[in-house]
């Protein structure tokens, strides 16, 4: 069943199982934005931590800025792609990734990707996190 949230539309079709903490499509129009991959560490390029999920908690609040730059919020966000490191640690994670996503992003649930990966370019990083937003026209 498709539905408005905001000022998209998310896209379902009625015979599926309901998606959980996620959409299988949006539709929006409007300004693009796009971020680069993401990743956990701070606005001096440092990481605090090697917890997962506090690495997806300064993830999702370093693209939260990113989006303010550009007038955007959260509820504006269309696509996540996720690239973990680790998919046993993201499953184990998934209660502090919740808590964090739910901070950050409200219960605003766009199109989502998982991917394992085998590296990210930073060591350290055990996740990175690419978003895509369209803010709505006046």
């Amino acid at each position: 069943m498709s539905e408005d949230i905001g000022p998209h539309q998310t896209l379902h079709p009625k015979h599926w199982m309901a998606a959980k903490g996620y959409a299988n499509g949006v539709a929006a129009t409007g300004r693009m934005v796009f971020t680069g991959g993401i990743i956990g560490w701070n606005a001096d390029q440092e990481f605090e931590t090697d917890d997962f999920g506090a690495q997806v908690a300064q993830a999702l609040l370093s693209i939260k800025q990113i989006l303010a730059e550009a007038g955007a919020e959260p509820k504006h966000l269309t696509r996540l792609t996720w690239y973990v490191t680790d998919k046993q640690e993201y499953l184990a994670s998934l209660r502090a990734i919740g808590a964090a996503y739910r901070e950050h992003f409200g219960r605003h649930y766009p199109a989502m990707a998982l991917v394992q990966v085998v590296a990210l370019v930073e060591d350290r990083a055990k996740v990175e996190i690419e978003a895509t937003a369209v803010i709505p026209q006046e």
